[in-house]
């Protein structure tokens, strides 16, 4: 066997076959990639505002990767062992890295330094691997094919993880399994590339094998016991039990449940407690119905527990209702969850119903054909960029094609007191779209005062009847639920919120802000 050379592999680099460590490349690109979707998904599951996220973990997450290449030039003299070093590093951090960040965000006030802490010490890491390969491949490849190869492979991985990610790892593993697993990876190359360059490796390579070792044994307790793990982390966040959690593709579903009542949970946010829904059911339901007069054929966009049908339901006109909500782990939330399918009275069930996976502005679109009595917008509040754009004028104008004529259109728009600017906007923005809007609140004592919009083409005065048995609506309240006081009026010089500019994220997330 020929030596080595004094930085790269010699003549029998590799076994010979400069490929497979050339496949590492592709290996590590991959999970390099994971790592950064990781930070950047988890950080806007628990801080909202995707977009602001994961912009900032891409940039914390490159520069430290040039970080890495660049501390790479101090590293001399037994690469090969160096490499497998840095190998076994990256599978410790990165693989622990979603499960350190979920369980910070609960336990920790300084959350921020901790996720931008751990984003640069595994993008150094990962900048440090593939510098170190190109110099073990050095003497085995001309610089042109060198250049070439490795970029073509981490190129390549980079693409292997951006699809495998979101339609794998994500809806079969969830974040916490994902992570651990792209760890498990990260010291499968270590254990390989100890192998292949075993020749290179100066002295024993016992120290090693113990570190990789201990690193797999780490990270395997920790993929068995990762609902454990991921429930001890949001324990923390949550004042009752947690009794379900699921991770969807889109969503992280959380029921946890009090003395006498139960409440549901989306990313952190909380969508109703079961002892006081049935306010904020009935309030955005029933006006439009009443206004309405015979509705027969109702459109309702999100409202994936059940709820709202539940309502819709109980008009003995309506013939069929159309639930359109991405989120297929919210429409089966009901059959994980009997509890739910009680307190929505099993309406998924009903035959009169029919339920739609998919994008609400993406299926407007294509079923223009399709024309509804009533529509019940109930979609979660405007924390991100992919919310904010079921709430503009374009997503309104569609819902106005989709009306038939005396159509009605009633809309949650999050609540005129906290975030008042929000409010407004919404209801300007149903305006902008061509229809005659009135504006109401309710309280509701788990969110406080919460506000709706009903609308129509044409001009009408607030309903006064309520013509079915209610536990809170009367026909002495509900006109007074179309007044405001001076404190949840409109603001002046509220912006449209159009596709291009997204105004209402931008109010809703300043506004979230000050009452956090």
């Amino acid at each position: 066997m020929e030596p080595a050379s004094a930085e790269g592999l010699g003549p029998d680099g590799g076994a010979g076959r400069p490929w497979v460590l050339l496949l590492n490349v592709l290996i590590v690109a991959a999970c390099g990639l994971v790592y950064e979707l990781l930070a950047g998904t988890v950080a806007s599951y628990v801080l909202g505002d995707s977009v602001t996220q994961f912009s900032l973990v891409i940039g914390v997450y490159l520069s430290a990767m040039g970080v890495g290449a660049w501390l790479s030039r101090f590293i001399a003299g037994d690469l090969a062992r160096r490499f497998v070093d840095v190998e076994i590093s990256v599978a410790l951090f990165g693989g622990c890295s979603a499960p350190l960040l979920f369980f910070c965000f609960g336990h920790l006030k300084h959350f921020h330094a901790v996720l931008f802490g751990t984003v640069f010490i595994v993008g150094v890491l990962v900048g440090l691997e593939i510098p170190l390969l190109m110099r073990l491949l050095k003497d085995r490849l001309e610089f042109k094919d060198l250049v070439s190869r490795v970029l073509t492979f981490d190129y390549l991985g980079a693409l292997i993880a951006s699809i495998l990610f979101p339609v794998f790892f994500v809806p079969k593993l969830g974040l916490v399994r994902t992570s651990l697993v792209i760890g498990l990876l990260n010291a499968g190359v270590a254990l390989w590339a100890m192998h292949l360059l075993r020749p290179y490796i100066k002295g024993s390579v016992l120290g090693l094998q113990l570190r990789v070792a201990a690193v797999v044994v780490l990270l395997g307790a920790g993929f068995s016991q990762a609902e454990r793990l991921t429930t001890l982390a949001e324990e923390a966040l949550f004042a009752n039990e947690i009794v379900y959690a699921h991770s969807t593709p889109y969503q992280r579903i959380i029921v946890t449940k009090g003395r006498e009542s139960f409440q549901l949970f989306l990313n952190g946010h909380l969508q109703f407690n079961s002892h006081d829904e049935h306010r904020y059911h009935e309030a955005l339901v029933h006006p439009a119905l009443i206004l309405q007069g015979a509705p027969k054929r109702v459109l309702v966009m999100g409202g994936g527990d059940g709820l709202a049908l539940r309502e819709i339901l109980r008009f003995p006109g309506v013939e069929s209702v159309t639930l359109v909500d991405l989120d297929e782990g919210m429409t089966s939330l009901s059959r994980a969850f009997p509890p739910l399918a009680e307190l929505n009275q099993h309406s998924f069930d009903d035959p009169r119903v029919a339920v739609i996976n998919t994008d609400g502005l993406v299926w407007l679109r294509e079923n223009s054909s399709d024309r509804f009595d009533a529509a019940i917008v109930d979609f979660p509040d405007p924390s991100t960029y992919s919310l904010g754009k079921l709430y503009t004028r374009d997503f309104y104008r569609l819902i106005r094609e989709h009306l038939s004529p005396g159509g009605t259109l009633a809309v949650q728009s999050t609540s005129p007191f906290q975030a008042r600017q929000s409010f407004w906007c919404i209801e300007r923005t149903i305006e902008a779209a061509g229809f005659f809007a009135r504006p109401y609140q309710v309280s509701v004592p788990s969110f406080g005062v919460w506000g709706f919009v009903l609308a129509s083409e044409t001009r009408f005065d607030p309903p006064t009847k309520v013509p079915l048995p209610t536990r809170f609506l009367t026909a002495e309240s509900l006109p007074g639920l179309f007044d405001f006081n001076a404190d949840t009026s409109a603001p002046d010089d509220i912006e449209i919120n159009r596709l291009d500019n997204q105004a209402l994220v931008r109010y809703y997330e300043e506004e979230v802000k000050h009452w956090e």
